[in-house]
């Protein structure tokens, strides 16, 4: 039953995106293209994202919904072509899952993790040199990902062949020698040095972090997160007392500070910085 009310549902969003594209529709929809919702479809996403770390599920419900808007909206646009249609990219994403999940589907075994990791990685070279496509590792790779994505998915591909540190130990002694070379470039002023050693400590970082089971881009959104919450509580704690925030000192502004940080139940260890300015993650 529930399977028919999703079909019903997804059936009616379909009738309504034909109505708004139709002669007597929406101007604005009438004109859009699949390359005038790439945009749209990046925000929804990331609109998703962030309702899904937040997990409120009321979010998620409404984010899932604009998404499966525009994948839908697009997927007309296809069919309307005759380029291809939705049910024919749904048969092909069934079977290339069922493909890339031997051990599912065709009694494969693999010892660990990183063994049927890497199988699909196999897997999916394999399709590609099938389809005629470029062989390298990272061809399939987004050049659109953001940064921190697409560092995690760098490192993740590169260890699923094997080019990796054998040992988390010697990722954290990586870690480390990037920091000496930033701080020896950081001394200085070139500032095209600078950016390349912070992108290299960065870079680490993320790997130091995947090892660990932590994505650096999901890390940096809750520290990102924390900041603004307890920022926020310190403008708040300042209102209610009656001073002007922006013309506090340091040492007030670090004050309230460690008052709001000190609300937070589940706050993690840490605190301020080395001037007693406090660090996003503290």
């Amino acid at each position: 039953m529930e399977n028919d009310r999703g079909c019903g549902a997804l059936g009616a969003l379909r009738e309504l995106i034909d109505r708004l594209t139709g002669p007597d529709g929406c101007p604005w929809d009438r004109e859009q293209t699949p390359e005038s919702l790439a945009e749209y479809m990046i925000e929804e996403s990331h609109e998703l994202a962030s309702a899904l770390r937040a997990g409120d599920a009321a979010a998620v419900r409404e984010e899932l919904g604009d998404v499966a808007f525009l994948l839908l909206f697009v997927a007309g646009m296809y069919e309307k072509r005759g380029q291809f249609t939705l049910a024919e990219a749904l048969d092909e994403n069934r079977a290339k899952m069922v493909r890339r999940h031997p051990h599912v589907f065709a009694g494969e075994t693999f010892p660990d993790l990183d063994a049927q990791l890497a199988r699909w990685e196999a897997i999916k070279r394999a399709e590609h040199e099938a389809a005629g496509a470029p062989q390298g590792l990272f061809a399939s790779l987004p050049a659109s990902l953001p940064p921190l994505t697409k560092a995690y998915r760098i490192h993740s591909k590169a260890a699923r062949v094997g080019f990796t540190w054998p040992t988390d130990e010697e990722v954290e002694q990586q870690v480390e020698a990037e920091w000496l070379e930033w701080l020896d470039v950081a001394a200085g002023d070139d500032v095209a040095a600078q950016k390349h050693e912070l992108g290299d400590l960065i870079f680490s970082l993320v790997e130091l972090g995947r090892r660990k089971g932590i994505k650096a881009n999901d890390a940096l959104d809750a520290a990102d997160n924390r900041f603004l919450r307890r920022f926020a509580r310190m403008e708040e704690l300042a209102r209610e007392r009656g001073l002007d925030f922006a013309a506090l000192s340091l040492d007030e502004k670090d004050e309230l500070w460690n008052e709001a940080k000190a609300e937070e139940d589940d706050a993690p260890a840490g605190g301020t910085g080395a001037a007693g300015t406090p660090g996003a993650g503290a």
